[in-house]
């Protein structure tokens, strides 16, 4: 998946989820960065490494299973397969975003 489709199936999920003030950060390590501020109508999706109240890093492909339904942002936190730094309420935020 790349990071456009990311940024894709993330805008698609943002128009029907619960809505949140943040500025959140998906860090994909070598594979890059999508970084979200919903602070803006319609958010504002970019590619840069700007300060965030929440960054989520994992691999591309543990992401692409929760965009799909295959993987447990849950289950991957606790297996360490997803990293949480930041505001811990935000990222559950997501992970209700993530899940829809």
């Amino acid at each position: 998946m790349t990071k456009q489709e990311i940024i894709s199936k993330l805008q698609d999920k943002l128009k029907f989820g619960v809505p949140f003030q943040a500025k959140v950060k998906f860090d994909f390590g070598d594979d890059g960065i999508v970084f979200i501020d919903t602070m803006q109508s319609p958010p504002a999706f970019s590619e840069n490494d700007d300060e965030a109240d929440v960054t989520l890093a994992c691999k591309v492909e543990t992401f692409e299973g929760f965009l799909n339904g295959t993987k447990d942002p849950n289950m991957a936190f606790m297996m360490g397969q997803l990293k949480v730094r930041g505001s811990m309420g935000l990222a559950m935020k997501m992970n209700a975003l993530l899940e829809d």
